[in-house]
């Protein structure tokens, strides 16, 4: 064999694997306490990659899931995230799902130029170029939510439960923002922050109890993440609460959560997402069973699922546009990328990074499923809020002011990423 031959064998190999494969990093917590939530989305990524590998890949190239476990360990997340950069060279990344590791991750792939695709709610206030928000910023979720408690439901007390990190709290600061500017005494408003897995919610709910003891109704705005929702939903049960007599609506528990506890005390109770496992598409149904034949007939799919669904074909798209895997080209093809969401709709993406998309709010029903009982068309995501002083006069337009924070006041480009 001559040296030409093994040279080029050289470059297209590597330890029984082509170097030319396109690696994809997928930083999901498979431990710890957002196991409950995040193990599903990993299973969500390995079968995209799976039904893509089985189309002929990508630019000719097999995709190679590379899968790591932050283990719900904030700090790991980023060094998780350096090893999927620099070790495996991975060309893109899906993960996360609460703020403080989205936060831990961000500066190590600014520093490396990577690209993160994030598939979950949260609370706005940022801006990065190196991220992808697929989940709902508060005006595709929590402003809703609060707007149908305030005019369907007739709510007048408000009690906003919360994990104690960034995502609840920034959201809560909004959304107490908000109330009052609608007219609501700060009195009637009742803010309370747990650590990540809680487990004693006794006096609590016993406080939220309390808090219509005048005969004003209550509702409650859950922020709570992870494994403390099973807590906080027993112990509600236990108190003998019904969702007639303090309604509760979550930004963090869908079919995946429900599908770990006894829900006949649930029903009634509502969440507020941009997708739901119930939605009657036909291609909803057919996310469904392509999930089930791999997964299992009990698994359930549910908001974040949809979320890393379009962002996985919007990502393909956007490669195929761009012929590249390069992170500055696949970028630019990402403006404008449109995709078919599963309610029936359309996602797009707009230049601050944030998609179009619908806005949810399900009811509970006895078998974990939710009736969706209210849906809006396609609403623009809002990297900053309207709702804040600090940030109304900020906008993010990565495609035409290369900013994720212009100052419209100042027409100028602040060069932080977030006022929080």
């Amino acid at each position: 064999m001559n040296r030409l031959l093994m040279a080029s064998i050289a470059l297209i190999t590597f330890a029984g694997q082509a170097i030319a494969d396109i690696k994809v990093g997928i930083l999901h917590s498979l431990s710890g306490t957002m196991a409950i939530s995040e193990t599903t989305l990993k299973d969500t990524m390995l079968m995209l990659i799976d039904q893509q590998n089985a189309k002929g890949g990508l630019l000719g190239e097999k995709l190679v899931p590379v899968v790591v476990d932050p283990a719900s360990d904030w700090p790991l997340f980023a060094e998780k995230a350096r090893e999927l950069l620099t070790v495996h060279k991975v060309d893109v990344i899906f993960g996360n799902w609460t703020s403080v590791s989205r936060k831990s991750v961000l500066p190590v792939i600014e520093e490396l130029n990577g690209l993160l695709f994030y598939p979950v709610q949260y609370e706005g206030e940022e801006s990065s170029k190196n991220v992808f928000y697929t989940g709902a910023a508060p005006n595709q979720q929590a402003i809703p939510a609060t707007d149908y408690y305030l005019d369907e439901l007739g709510v007048q007390k408000f009690a906003l439960l919360g994990t104690d990190y960034v995502y609840p709290r920034t959201t809560n600061k909004i959304l107490k923002q908000y109330l009052t500017d609608k007219g609501i005494p700060e009195s009637d408003i009742f803010v309370n922050y747990t650590p990540f897995g809680h487990s004693d919610w006794s006096k609590i709910v016993a406080d939220v109890v309390a808090l219509g003891a005048d005969g004003k109704k209550v509702g409650v705005i859950s922020t709570i993440n992870g494994d403390a929702n099973i807590g906080f939903y027993k112990e509600l049960a236990a108190a003998g609460i019904s969702a007639d007599d303090i309604p509760v609506v979550a930004f963090s528990v869908g079919e995946e959560e429900l599908s770990g506890l006894d829900t006949t005390n649930l029903v009634g109770h509502l969440a507020a997402w941009n997708y739901f496992q119930s939605a009657e598409t036909d291609a909803n149904s057919s996310f469904i069973k392509a999930w089930k034949k791999k997964m299992g007939a009990k698994r359930v799919t549910n908001d974040p699922m949809e979320a890393h669904y379009i962002g996985f074909n919007m990502w393909v798209q956007a490669v195929k546009k761009a012929k590249t895997v390069g992170v500055d080209k696949v970028r630019n093809a990402m403006y404008g990328q449109t995709f078919p969401n599963l309610t029936g709709g359309t996602a797009v993406m707009l230049p601050n990074h944030h998609l179009a998309k619908p806005v949810l709010i399900g009811e509970i029903q006895a078998d974990g499923q939710f009736d969706i009982i209210s849906q809006t068309k396609e609403v623009p995501g809002d990297a900053w809020t309207d709702f804040l002083p600090e940030s109304k006069v900020l906008v993010s337009d990565w495609k035409n002011l290369g900013c994720g924070m212009y100052n419209k006041v100042t027409k100028t480009c602040v060069q932080i990423k977030s006022i929080y």
